[in-house]
């Protein structure tokens, strides 16, 4: 049994102004915030507890959180569901894959988040699934393979190559074949790309990520339009324990509120890099959507000279997370497991909200250190 719809407003305190559309900037800010009474908090608390009075709406600590939901109010108002938070964003991953018929066929890039594929491949060991994967550029195989499909499940733009697939052409295609598309929305986040809008039945997202934006905190979470498909991944949450801390909650919750001030800002900075990084010697190629934070960048020499790159960065954090407000990198082939169709020179940069001329002082001379 779900527990009983939210009375919090996702919308907060804009739900009874004149217009109850305000922009998603506003929301970011608003929403998921407790009635104004007097002396109320203006902040969800963090609820620390595992035990509740019986007869209420959420009945035991696995089921149910009000820091919970606040944060699931405003990332499922962002991206027009209905969100359910995990404890990672593999936890997420996994509820997802539930879904799939045992038999069933899932067509994923040929470069993603390896973890994800990870989950899959294991799937596939152990005979409950067959895993196709395809170029997410090519739009006439990707739709060709969605067709014969159970569940399609892109990344766009990908990890670590930034591919942007044609979301809208291949949901079309699974739909008419049956199949779910699930879309791993971490990298653009709600604010540039809205899946549920262009034909997707289920978004994901590694909280850790850009949503929280301070690398303080692991969570997942899942967005939805489909009311049954909600309700078993909610029952998937709590029949498997997958279930987020508090308090890592409450500091996705903080750090979602000034997720469109530091998009804007790590978004400039990232265009700002593309463009001069285009002019140095020591790159190959660039790989840039045209929005977002993050770029990848294939380095002149091969793996040592990317790895001399790593090396000589200061500013610039070597780790393999993202989204954070510190700008980061790392040469993606160190991991044995990432694709072969990412290059072994490939650096995949995550932009913060740092100066772009202390950025650019930095990283210029780690490229200038490349061919030495």
């Amino acid at each position: 049994m779900s527990p009983a719809p939210n009375r919090r407003h996702p919308a907060g305190i804009l739900a009874d102004m004149p217009n109850p559309e305000p922009t998603p900037a506003t929301r970011l800010v608003t929403g998921g915030r407790p009635a104004h009474t007097p002396d109320a908090p203006l902040n969800e608390p963090v609820t620390f507890a595992s035990t509740y009075h019986a007869g209420g709406d959420i009945g035991y600590g696995r089921y149910g959180n009000p820091t919970w939901s606040a944060f699931e109010d405003v990332l499922g108002d962002l991206e027009g569901g209905r969100a359910l938070a995990f404890s990672s964003g593999l936890a997420g991953s996994s509820a997802v894959l539930s879904l799939l018929p045992d038999g069933g066929t899932i067509v994923a890039p040929e470069c993603a988040y390896l973890g994800v594929l990870d989950q899959m491949r294991q799937l596939e060991t152990l005979g409950r699934a067959t895993l196709v994967q395809v170029d997410i550029t090519d739009t006439a195989a990707l739709t060709a393979a969605a067709r014969t499909a159970s569940m399609v499940w892109l990344e766009s733009p990908s990890n670590p190559n930034l591919d942007v697939a044609d979301i809208r052409a291949v949901t079309d295609a699974a739909r008419a074949a049956g199949a779910r598309t699930v879309v791993d929305n971490t990298f653009a986040t709600p604010l540039l790309q809205r899946p549920l809008d262009l034909g997707a039945d289920v978004v994901v997202h590694s909280a850790t990520k850009m949503l929280s934006g301070h690398s303080d905190v692991v969570l997942g979470a899942v967005v939805c339009g489909d009311d049954d498909v909600h309700g078993r991944l909610d029952t998937h949450r709590r029949l498997h324990g997958a279930i987020p801390g508090p308090m890592e909650t409450f500091l996705a919750l903080r750090g979602v509120r000034t997720l469109d001030v530091r998009l804007e800002r790590a978004q400039a900075n990232a265009a700002e890099l593309v463009r001069r990084m285009s002019g140095h010697p020591a790159v190959g190629l660039v790989r840039y959507p045209g929005f977002g934070t993050m770029c990848s960048v294939e380095v002149t020499g091969g793996a040592e000279a990317a790895d001399r790159v790593v090396d000589a960065v200061r500013l610039w954090v070597h780790s393999t997370s993202l989204g954070g407000v510190e700008s980061s990198l790392e040469r993606r082939r160190r991991w044995p497991s990432e694709s072969s169709a990412v290059a072994e020179s490939l650096l995949r940069l995550s932009v913060g909200v740092e100066d772009v001329d202390d950025l650019w002082r930095d990283l210029s001379r780690a490229l200038d250190s490349a061919g030495r």
